[in-house]
């Protein structure tokens, strides 16, 4: 079973190598590693060059944002199952990519996975927050819960049946293909209960209260769009449930 793993990177310098790292360091071997850079002004092209016998796939162009660019890595992709690992983050451990593949292999009715994520401080690399996930169905997505994104791990074929993701939701288009995927087509998944990945908080939606809002009134967008009753309800309790976490 392939797993294709896509990075998507735009002046990434701070913390590429950490994340190239702890993909070299997994110890599952049939990885297809794609990693889409938007243009890059510093020295990412340069830590990209030094890690090419890791990659199999590399493009550096314009792009329509964070979600554009994995699209565009989805359309490369030839694994049977997509993951995602942010320029920012690390896996926890080397066995990680393993335990996704061992668990499709002995759970062959899902189509997809999300495990456990910690939030860490960009510069110590201290815990923030503890995103702990849990078996759920779509009748969990319409209490507020939702898997972390950057565990989340799916079969190739559900972007072929029910598209990429969105580019007119901003920060909040993973939200939306979670929505869309998880409670609009109830597809099957599963908890891995592992920590999968350590990711670096400061990402695009918290930078400014403007972008705050702006993710905020996306994920009312997206519940809309998803059918999902009671979306402001729904958004609340997505809120509150974060509290848990720190």
């Amino acid at each position: 079973m392939k797993i294709s793993l896509i990075t998507v990177v735009y002046n990434g310098e701070a913390f590429l190598q950490e994340c190239f790292n702890s993909v070299k360091s997994q110890t599952y071997p049939d990885v297809e590693y794609l990693v889409i850079d938007g243009g890059s002004k510093d020295n990412t092209l340069g830590i990209i060059a030094e890690n090419q016998a890791t990659i199999h796939y590399f493009v550096s162009e314009a792009d329509h944002g964070l979600y554009d660019a994995i699209n565009k890595g989805i359309a490369k992709a030839t694994g049977d199952i997509i993951g995602i690992l942010n320029a920012d983050d690390m896996f926890s451990r080397p066995d990680v990519l393993a335990a996704v593949a061992e668990t499709f292999k002995n759970q062959p009715e899902i189509a997809g996975l999300h495990g456990d994520l910690n939030y860490i401080h960009p510069v110590t690399n201290k815990i923030v927050r503890k995103w702990r996930s849990k078996n759920a169905d779509f009748r969990d997505l319409a209490k507020g819960w939702m898997p972390a994104h950057p565990t989340l791990y799916l079969k190739r074929s559900l972007f072929e049946k029910h598209g990429n993701y969105a580019l007119n939701l901003g920060t909040t288009s993973d939200y939306d293909l979670i929505l869309r995927f998880l409670y609009t087509h109830q597809i099957k998944t599963a908890y891995l209960p592992m920590l999968m990945v350590n990711m670096r908080v400061g990402g695009v939606s918290n930078k400014s209260l403007h972008n705050r809002w702006l993710a905020l009134v996306n994920d009312y967008k997206s519940l809309r769009r998803n059918k999902i009753p009671h979306p402001f309800w729904v958004l609340v309790k997505k809120k509150l449930s974060k509290l848990r976490q720190f």
